[in-house]
């Protein structure tokens, strides 16, 4: 009778098969499960195949020399810009637009290919800037070419869902106090039938000039007495406040309020008691601010020859699509998906566009999706539970570069926000960002319908990585 090796003369193959079984399960769920029902201990490995099509490219990217060295700088200058508010101008002063000329978001689109809400909101522009008389008449303005069209981003700045910025609108002026750059983004009008989700009634028109003759000029007034006010520090202690700073921002607002409510009193008396009103009735004031700083941030990470680091996520209700900083100002795109949510009344995902807005500079600057462990009672907004909210933040630690070292998340241990998306990251994971976003009701004049969460289309990402392959 034949007996197994033991001690020290024992191969290791024999010592292997006369031991109990180790296990290591990698990949496929079904087979980790399988061995959990028969108690067989394991040690489990995430593993996720590249995007398909990558594989060629994520080598050369991967290896090339300069890759590390390009994303620690890019990132570096990230997470160390210091943006601060230090004015509230028209956009015709800060950004030199001249009559007929519109901003919106996302990567560029002519009217032919806008979405409904683009549409809308381009309408509502054309009808506040008082170069048509009514709708139609906007329409056939839009549609004949006279008028310019160009994305926010090629001009310094953002705008949330529809994004349009004409020359009459005032905007947030951001400055980054530690490299110097500044970025701008349009006031926030509030939620419901407004001009970002493509509304265009003369409620929203009026709405506008309001925010033109008494609400810019208020904020001006009061940043000049006050001084600047230093939004990274305001957003850290917000995240800490249960802010993620995309689709929730009650505590970032207040603080800001709490900064400048004195100001606002001592310059403009008059009209204090109006534009507190105004500001203490929209819980997403401060966004537009939080926007600009992202914006900031983020322009101060590009153009660094190497770098596969994400620098602007963006929509326009047609197309998602990112820049990169070793890429210059080109875009890379896809199709905008529908976003999963909750959605307002009797509105469900047949009255909802594809997803829309340069609202996602805060999930590229580690904030709003990228956060939301951070802010539990977002899910009341956005849909899902709690644990999904966590488990959408620690995904994203696996397709970013840095953890933000003022951006922290208490219930995480004060970990820092995952910032920093790499292309390379996500092609090799799999892994796509998270995004929370509100819905725009996709015919035009709409308004909002929801919120939810969406994720971009991959091939914006297997595109930007084929790219840098090539450089």
């Amino acid at each position: 009778m034949s007996s197994r090796p033991s001690g020290p003369s024992a191969t290791p193959a024999a010592a292997l098969l006369g031991g109990e079984p180790r296990v290591i399960s990698v990949g496929v769920a079904v087979l980790a499960e399988a061995l959990d029902r028969q108690a067989v201990p394991r040690v489990g490995v995430e593993w996720r195949p590249p995007l398909p099509g990558t594989a060629e490219a994520l080598g050369k990217v991967v290896a090339d020399p300069r890759r590390a060295r390009a994303n620690e700088i890019a990132v570096g200058r990230l997470i160390s810009a210091r943006p601060h508010l230090v004015g509230v101008r028209p956009a015709r002063e800060v950004l030199g637009l001249p009559s007929g000329t519109f901003l919106h978001a996302g990567p560029p689109i002519d009217w032919d290919r806008a979405s409904g809400p683009m549409r809308g909101a381009l309408i509502g522009a054309v009808l506040f800037e008082g170069l048509a008389g009514d709708a139609e008449e906007a329409a056939r303005l839009l549609a004949s070419g006279r008028v310019t069209l160009d994305s926010c981003h090629h001009h310094r700045a953002v705008g949330p869902m529809a994004g349009v910025v004409s020359p009459s609108m005032w905007m947030f002026e951001v400055a980054d106090a530690e490299h110097g750059g500044t970025a701008y983004c349009s006031l926030n009008e509030g939620l419901g039938k407004v001009l970002r989700y493509g509304a265009y009634g003369p409620e929203v028109v009026e709405r506008l000039r309001w925010m033109g003759e008494v609400l810019g000029p208020a904020l001006a007034a009061a940043l000049a007495l006050s001084g600047p006010v230093d939004l990274r520090a305001l957003i850290a202690q917000a995240l800490q406040m249960g802010d993620e700073l995309h689709n929730r921002n009650r505590a970032a607002t207040s603080l800001l309020v709490r900064e400048l409510a004195p100001a606002i009193v001592d310059a403009a008396p008059g009209r204090a008691a109006e534009v507190l009103r105004f500001i203490n009735g929209n819980d997403h004031f401060f966004l537009n601010a939080g926007m600009a700083a992202g914006k900031v941030g983020a322009d101060a990470a590009r153009d660094v020859p190497g770098s596969s680091l994400v620098v602007a996520m963006a929509r326009n209700g047609t197309d998602f699509g990112i820049q990169v900083s070793g890429l210059g100002n080109r875009w890379f795109t896809g199709p905008a998906g529908v976003p999963d949510g909750l959605y307002l009344g009797a509105y469900g995902p047949g009255d909802a566009n594809p997803d829309i807005g340069d609202s996602t500079i805060t999930e590229t600057s580690g904030l709003g999706g990228f956060a939301m462990a951070a802010a539990p009672a977002i899910v009341r907004f956005v849909g899902g539970d709690v644990a999904d909210a966590v488990a959408a933040t620690r995904a994203m630690y696996e397709i970013t570069l840095a953890e933000h070292p003022a951006y922290q998340i208490p219930g995480l241990g004060f970990r820092g926000t995952p910032v920093g998306v790499d292309v390379a990251l996500v092609a090799r994971t799999g892994v796509l960002p998270v995004v929370n976003t509100g819905i725009a009701g996709r015919v035009a004049g709409t308004g909002q319908v929801g919120a939810g969460l969406v994720s971009p289309p991959a091939e914006a990402f297997t595109a930007a990585l084929v790219a840098l392959a090539a450089g």
